[in-house]
């Protein structure tokens, strides 16, 4: 009881220091002024000290990352060392094969079938393989034909992916979430002439699609018997048939089209080759084997494997030695951890956001909340001493062994207990909830990548130093810039080589000496670590012709305890205003907390002087950081969160900016920017 006597005592100003890190965690606002260069001038390349250039660093085994100047361009540049060429003739069907050859006994996958858990080994998975391989070539498919692929991450999606890949075949990724519409133009745009699809509610969505698209000749469904279907044909193709068609495949060879989430514009199909995805996992295993080479280690899978960041992740997994889990989906996600015990996972921000928003909620706002408070505040500081003075202070030191048995630990059994290696992507994590976990020794690391650097282009591996906002170091193989307007520019061997069809968008995407352009700006530190700090097509510039780059003042807002998501708007308008969305289920106990009606509607709330003043606090504190031109004016609270139901989210969790526009179109005109009687 001396500990939360003497927190009680403290209580006041430890609460008033601890971040309320609730809706979607993001990076937080620069400490500039706000009264020098715009947010989108090369950003900090004049702060950097490039005496000291070329510097090399080795995180991983042997394999050093440089950062220098390059001569040609004069661009800073960092580059990590990656693996030797892969053979030719090497595909992702060999993953699983070399997987069954070096521990064919042990188990590779472990998923949940009706009330009962269900392991399959190595050589198990192979066979299952094979078999749906012989059944796809006896229905017809041929080398460089594509099979569109609708279904949630499971067991079936991994087999059936692994089959294609087998026969040669190209696999057109489709969201569990995408529209009717959706279906169609990836059918239509990647000539798809197999249609699966998982459940009959898809089945029934695709409905039509077989006489809107020509190239299309049949629709499966998982749910009604669609891969026994494909399986009943094997007996009728032999070994030797499926053999030489896997022998026929090389590493060049096209094997899947990914459709991008399209957060800033319409989806494009990204070609990607075997040699894309196996680069990508024998890249990882090599450079942290300690981590991946155990074979008492476990990963859990719940992201959707149609997004190149999780089927990424799955070769990885199965190009190691690790036992892969896969999830029930995110509404289990808490049990399946317990279930799975991962040493290594890979999440978004989201997941975090949930766990510790979890943890908070637990704690409520009494005597446990200022003690979590407390100890929220004890892990940020100890990670910012450690970065800053190589060791924490001595004091920060023994707070934390305190906070550790009543806090941390707890968190850290809610993640299995035994993690090794938590990766988010897919999105910006905020430093201040990074400094937390990192702080209460739980391993989290940021990387960084896209589509079309087939998923990481840049990675925090075990052993790097905690760097705020740093999403890490180049993946080993890639080169990462950065241009004279401070856009992310990369090359290396995972890097895609064109959209689908779409010989602009990919001339449009590319220098004319062949780097692919993020889109996203950031910088490079001295040790080649790398900062996301906007996007270039995200950039409002006001009527008053100021460039204000929204993701900081974003990031702020985001801090208040039941805001899920704040879009700040303003291109072309005579102010910046914000559109803000509550997270209803951090809202409630708050609402209680302040002795205000914990039922009271979404709608009440967002109208409720409280709530309102609540959020005005946050606003006010992310206009602190910017210019007058630059803050935020106006801000409306919605009723509804932008989701993937409502179209305004992709299934990689970004708000899709021109369509929330589109949608509040008249909001805006009407209640956000009136005309000036």
């Amino acid at each position: 009881m001396s500990v939360i006597t003497s927190l009680k005592n403290t209580a006041t100003s430890l609460a008033q220091k601890a971040l309320q890190l609730g809706g979607d965690f993001v990076h937080p606002v620069s400490d500039d002024s706000g009264e020098g260069p715009d947010y989108a001038a090369p950003s900090g390349a004049g702060q950097l000290d490039v005496t000291g250039l070329p510097h090399s660093h080795t995180w991983g085994e042997d394999r050093p990352t440089t950062t220098y100047i390059d001569q040609q361009t004069g661009l800073l540049t960092a580059y990590t060392e990656g693996i030797p060429p892969l053979d030719e003739g090497m595909t992702i069907y060999d993953l699983y094969a070399q997987r069954a050859e070096r521990m064919g006994d042990d188990p590779l996958y472990t998923y949940k079938s009706g009330d009962a858990w269900v392991t399959k080994t190595a050589t198990e998975v192979l066979e299952d393989i094979r078999v749906t391989a012989k059944g796809l070539m006896q229905r017809g498919l041929r080398k460089g034909d594509t099979v569109a692929f609708m279904c949630r991450t499971s067991y079936e999606w991994d087999v059936i992916d692994a089959a294609i890949m087998a026969c040669g075949g190209v696999m057109a990724t489709i969201y569990e979430t995408d529209s009717a519409e959706q279906i169609r133009n990836i059918v239509n745009n990647s000539d798809a002439r197999l249609l699966i699809v998982e459940t009959v509610e898809m089945r029934n969505k695709a409905d039509g699609t077989i006489a809107e698209c020509p190239s299309l000749e049949s629709i499966l469904c998982l749910e009604t018997g669609g891969l026994a279907e494909i399986q009943a044909y094997a007996d009728q193709v032999s070994d030797e048939e499926l053999d030489a068609r896997i022998d026929s495949v090389k590493k060049t060879d096209l094997c899947s089209i990914v459709y991008t989430s399209g957060s800033t514009a319409a989806p494009k199909g990204v070609e990607m080759t075997h040699e894309h995805y196996c680069t990508t996992a024998m890249t990882l295993q090599s450079f942290m084997p300690a981590v991946l080479n155990n074979r008492n280690g476990s990963v859990l899978l719940f992201l959707p494997q149609a997004h190149t960041f999780a089927r990424a992740v799955n070769y990885i997994v199965v190009a190691s030695n690790l036992h892969i889990y896969i999830a029930q989906g995110i509404a289990t996600l808490i049990n399946d951890l317990q279930e799975a015990k991962p040493t290594v996972m890979i999440v978004v921000p989201r997941v975090l956001e949930k766990v510790y928003n979890a943890a908070s909620q637990k704690a409520g706002h009494g005597v446990k909340g200022v003690a979590f408070a407390a100890g929220v505040v004890t892990a940020q500081n100890y990670m910012k001493e450690i970065s800053a003075n190589g060791k924490p202070k001595a004091l920060t030191a023994a707070r934390r062994a305190t906070f550790d048995p009543m806090i941390y630990a707890q968190l850290r059994q809610v993640l299995g207990g035994r993690a090794q290696w938590i990766v988010a992507g897919g999105a910006p994590l905020d430093p201040e909830l990074l400094a937390f976990f990192r702080g209460a020794n739980i391993p989290v690391y940021e990387g960084y990548g896209l589509t079309e650097t087939t998923a990481p282009c840049a990675f925090n591996p075990v052993g790097t130093p905690f760097k705020a906002g740093s999403v890490g170091i180049p993946y080993p193989g890639f080169h990462v810039r950065i241009s004279e307007e401070g856009e992310i520019q990369i090359q290396g061997p995972a890097v895609f080589p064109r959209y689908h069809k779409n010989a602009e968008a990919t001339t449009d995407t590319f220098t004319e000496d062949g780097w692919f352009m993020t889109g996203d700006l950031g910088r490079l530190d001295e040790e080649g670590f790398l900062y996301i700090t906007g996007r270039k097509k995200d950039l409002i510039i006001t009527a008053g012709g100021k460039n204000v780059a929204p993701r900081p003042i974003e990031e702020v807002i985001q801090r208040c305890e039941f805001v899920s998501q704040a879009l700040v708007l303003g291109d072309k308008r005579p102010f910046i205003s914000a559109l803000i969305t509550l997270d209803e289920e951090s809202l409630r106990p708050w609402l209680e907390a302040k002795g205000l009606d914990r039922d009271m509607t979404l709608e009440e709330a967002t109208e409720n002087a409280v709530v309102r003043a609540e959020v005005q606090k946050y606003v006010d504190q992310a206009n602190e950081g910017v210019s007058r031109a630059e803050s935020v004016r106006k801000f409306i609270i919605l009723p509804e969160e932008f989701t993937q139901e409502n179209g305004l989210m992709t299934a990689s969790m970004k708000v899709i900016r021109p369509k929330v526009i589109k949608r509040y179109a008249t909001l805006l005109n009407t209640q956000m920017y009136t005309k000036r009687k």
